[in-house]
């Protein structure tokens, strides 16, 4: 399993379309993803100070390429949708 850190709102409207695009598709041509033992570094380096985040837990199978997805992120590839906070938990284990 890999994740994702996203805010509700983006979450909010990929379920309504059916698939995930980060600002990152757009501006860099792929999203990004991180193990959940980035999870940490990688919340502290693009999202402090951000409040209501999200992170979406993955199933890599199926999806071409870890760290970078070139394409939209099919919403039936997330497995578990969780609080920031909780899966800061979860990683820690």
């Amino acid at each position: 399993m890999i994740v994702h850190v996203c805010s509700a709102s983006a979450w909010d409207e990929a379920r309504t379309s059916g698939t995930y695009r980060a600002e990152s598709l757009a501006s860099e041509g792929f999203i990004h993803f991180s193990g959940w033992d980035q999870l940490a570094e990688t919340a502290a380096r693009y999202y402090a100070g951000v409040d209501g985040l999200l992170v979406l837990v993955v199933d890599q199978a199926g999806l071409d390429g870890f760290p970078h997805l070139y394409e939209p992120l099919p919403v039936s590839a997330v497995t578990d949708v969780l609080p920031l906070e909780q899966a800061f938990a979860r990683a820690a284990g």
